[in-house]
């Protein structure tokens, strides 16, 4: 991966082993960095990860994502595995979420690893350790949960980096009622949010504010004022409203309206 320290190679891994990317795997080291790294090199470790994620300082790489790391069993040949600097209950630290953002980023780009958590060994994403159970070694409780629940803040972070900006909601207006709603001594809540937006509009000088829930004598006024201010005149600001002055004047969604 561009960016990663390059630290192995390590006798533990089978070169041109992976299968697919499904995505990646966190684990934690339940240990130092220097450790971990000493013993994922050592022969008698049958042990290994593809990269490493010490607490302070940029990622590291111990086996080409084209190769299999041994770090889950029967997952080895499908999750590319970070291996973080810690232990159980540890939480990663902002420069760890750094660079495991990083790394997915790279993962989405590299191999079209899905931004999102999976707890499915057969699923794709970013997953953890302990997902697969006895088929990934039993290790139930790796990475932790801490480690676990800041999965979507890396998500998250991946997807700035790679400058994906979630569409925003579209405001909930009320749709129109209809012209026949508007009728003398109507009460609604959706009356009163109408009043409310003529009020931020500067166009409810008429309309009662003892009763704001009623359709009163000068919400005609008060309403062909808006449309004046729409730009319609003569007969067509009759203070009778329409759906398309209604919809310009987005008026919030009223619950059980």
């Amino acid at each position: 991966m561009p960016g990663a320290t390059w630290v192995g190679p390590t006798p533990n891994q089978r070169t041109d082993g992976m299968v697919e990317v499904r995505g990646l795997v966190l684990h934690i080291q339940q240990g130092t960095e220097a450790g971990s790294e000493a013993w994922f090199k050592n022969p008698a470790s049958q042990a290994s990860s593809h990269f490493t994620n010490p607490k302070t300082g940029g990622l590291r790489q111990l086996v080409d994502t084209k190769d299999r790391a041994w770090a889950e069993a029967d997952g080895n040949a499908h999750w590319v595995s970070i291996e973080n600097e810690g232990f159980v209950p540890d939480s990663l630290t902002a420069s760890q979420v750094e660079n495991a953002a990083q790394l997915l980023a790279w993962l989405h780009t590299e191999y079209a690893v899905p931004l999102e958590s999976t707890d499915d060994v057969n699923g794709r994403g970013l997953g953890w350790h302990g997902m697969g159970g006895a088929a990934w070694g039993g290790h139930t409780g790796c990475p932790g949960d801490a480690i676990k629940a800041q999965r979507g803040a890396i998500i998250a972070r991946a997807k700035v980096i790679l400058g994906i900006v979630p569409t925003p909601p579209k405001p909930a207006y009320e749709p129109f009622p209809g012209g026949s709603f508007f009728t003398a001594g109507r009460h609604s809540p959706i009356i009163a949010a109408m009043h409310k937006r003529l009020v931020a509009e500067g166009c409810n000088k008429y309309a009662s504010q003892a009763n704001a829930d009623v359709w009163g004598s000068g919400d005609e006024r008060s309403y062909a004022a808006w449309q004046r201010k729409l730009g319609y005149a003569g007969t067509a600001a009759d203070g009778i409203p329409g759906p398309t002055s209604w919809a310009k004047l987005h008026v919030p969604n009223v619950p059980n309206s």
